[in-house]
């Protein structure tokens, strides 16, 4: 990222809950970068975008999310993506709050972008994040979900299967007139 930008930037919008990849990776950008600034988070990167009140304020997405071709496209003029970096994402995990040995799973709640780490026979539930799908198992809208190990954790749940952490690209937007400052 230009040094230029980095004392413009006061707070990142992003998906959460608590203990999503994206609030993560916000709260790593600006240790990084040794900006203080604050996280907030929502229940989309489209609700973030819609929350951003002025051009010190950016939106933290990544490369795997569903709909980031829409989120670039649909704010051109208005969001300009300022910086990109490489991050692990905290460990995938398959988990459930029933923790009896051979007990049988019949739906998985997942966000769209780890969905295809739902096993072949579960039905899948969407969620609007990673972290959302742990609350959603949690509060038994499905018996499994496919989340972050730090979500499952704080949700109390059983790991399963752990495929570990996913290398991802984070992309960080911000309204065109950063560049100008």
């Amino acid at each position: 990222m230009d040094p230029q930008y980095l004392g413009t930037i006061s707070r990142i919008h992003t998906l959460g809950p608590e203990g999503s990849n994206l609030e993560a990776a916000a709260r790593r950008w600006l240790s990084d970068h040794q900006v203080t600034g604050r996280v907030e988070l929502h229940s989309s990167v489209e609700r973030a975008v819609q929350a951003l009140e002025d051009a010190s304020q950016a939106v933290m997405a990544c490369a795997a999310y569903p709909a980031l071709h829409d989120l670039v496209f649909s704010n051109l003029g208005e969001l300009t993506i300022i910086d990109t970096f490489l991050m692990p994402t905290h460990s995938m995990v398959l988990a459930r709050t029933d923790a009896t040995e051979g007990a049988v799973i019949s739906t998985c709640a997942a966000h769209p972008a780890p969905r295809a780490l739902v096993p072949g026979a579960v039905r899948w539930i969407s969620s609007s994040s990673n972290s959302q799908a742990a609350a959603d198992c949690a509060a038994g809208l499905a018996d499994s979900c496919i989340t972050t190990q730090a979500a499952a954790d704080r949700f109390g749940l059983t790991t399963l299967i752990d495929h570990g952490p996913v290398d991802m690209a984070f992309t960080l937007h911000a309204h065109p007139s950063i560049r100008t400052r």
